[in-house]
């Protein structure tokens, strides 16, 4: 499955928890924007499957800590990336040999 496939499956998925609990499809549209994967966004669907949260506050607090565990994991993946290119200059030199 490509990115864009899996990306609007998950939205859809979203869509449809959200609604089945009531709220309108806006409200899930709005959510996956914000969650931005499809895994944050499965993650978020499950939750509102499994939990049925009866407040929107329950369900905003877990939207913020989805999105922050994603935001996380987004800055580790950009660390350990600019720690490779780090530890491959330490190790070839800044310039290649034939420059």
């Amino acid at each position: 499955m490509d990115t864009r496939t899996e990306w609007t499956k998950s939205r859809d998925d979203l869509i449809a928890a959200v609604t089945a609990l009531g709220y309108p499809a806006q409200l899930g549209a709005e959510m996956a924007k914000m969650l931005g994967s499809p895994r944050a966004m499965s993650r978020m669907a499950s939750y509102l499957r499994n939990v049925k949260p009866q407040s929107m506050e329950l369900i905003a607090d877990e939207l913020l800590s989805i999105q922050s565990d994603a935001d996380r994991w987004r800055e580790r993946k950009r660390s350990l990336e600019a720690n490779m290119k780090y530890n491959e200059i330490l190790n070839n030199g800044l310039y290649d040999d034939d420059e």
